[in-house]
């Protein structure tokens, strides 16, 4: 099984382009398309699945009952994000304990080590997982972080475990990432067996494919880049490319006939179809760099 992220370091230059088109082209029953990007999804626009399966995701929250608790403090001193506070006032008898939601991350530990046995915890809700397939058979599944959730990266997690859970049967499993190099794309990204970086050839696309290298390199990823857009700025992402041992896979032109097709919500393949023979050359060539690469880490 091929696990394949596209990702890029920043938002708009086509990652939900590439994977959606990617797993059109590949085998139905045999491929997953994950979109990943549960802040804003998008991928389902594309491939119109039917949902056949919703999953709650929850965190869990510190309780506190107060007729156990000492006010110690050893619950906040323990905590690393400040998402428990002890209030001790020495000029009055008042004393009390403040539990931040937006702020914890669900370890446990002030639980664990609450010596009054006071603190317990309460799921709380944060998102929403959704699987089906579109009519023509592509297995899909997004996961969507709930309005004033602070953290995508538990969502991303769920998702991945849930859907890969007892799917051996694929072939491939793309991941749609966020974009950037936050935590929810690391989050993305790990355990992939290759990472699609996704750019175009502006100032601000060199800049932000930088820190996406500079990413999948600190987690020793092999990876090959993507030009969208291509014809507009100059030609440092190929420099960029080449400095970095990083080939160039595939161009998508700048045209205005595919940003009028892709703006109704048709994928790139389905739009132009001849494009489907630059993503199964580029998906043999994805083969060859990670068959290249496993073989040198072995």
């Amino acid at each position: 099984m091929l696990h394949i992220a596209v990702a890029s370091g920043k938002g708009g230059t086509g990652k939900t382009t590439i994977a959606t088109s990617l797993a059109q082209v590949l085998p139905i029953g045999k491929t997953l398309l994950v979109d990943c990007d549960v802040e804003a999804p998008n991928a389902h626009l594309f491939i119109n699945p039917i949902f056949t399966a919703t999953k709650e995701v929850t965190k869990n929250i510190p309780v506190v009952d107060k007729s156990l608790c000492d006010y110690c403090g050893l619950c906040s001193d323990a905590c690393k994000f400040n998402a428990i506070s002890v209030i001790k006032q020495s000029f009055s008898s008042n004393q009390n304990i403040l539990v931040f939601p937006n702020l914890c991350h669900a370890c446990g530990v002030c639980s664990y080590i609450c010596p009054q046995n006071a603190i317990s915890e309460k799921p709380e809700k944060i998102g929403k997982l959704s699987k089906g397939s579109s009519v023509d058979g592509l297995d899909f599944a997004n996961g969507e972080l709930d309005i004033g959730a602070p953290d995508a990266a538990p969502v991303i997690h769920a998702l991945k475990k849930w859907v890969l859970r007892g799917n051996s049967h694929y072939d491939t499993i793309i991941l749609d990432s966020p974009p950037g190099a936050s935590c929810s794309v690391v989050e993305t990204i790990r355990g992939a067996d290759f990472v699609l970086l996704v750019t175009e050839p502006t100032p601000f696309g060199l800049h932000d494919l930088r820190i996406a290298i500079k990413l999948i390199k600190d987690l020793n990823l092999p990876a090959g880049i993507i030009v969208n857009r291509d014809g507009i700025g100059n030609n440092d992402v190929d420099k960029l490319g080449k400095e970095e041992k990083i080939p160039i896979l595939l161009r998508i032109p700048m045209e205005r006939e595919i940003a009028s097709a892709l703006s109704t919500g048709k994928t790139l393949v389905s739009a132009f179809p001849k494009f489907q023979a630059a993503f199964k050359n580029m998906f043999q060539e994805i083969n060859e760099i990670y068959r290249k690469a496993n073989k040198v880490g072995k």
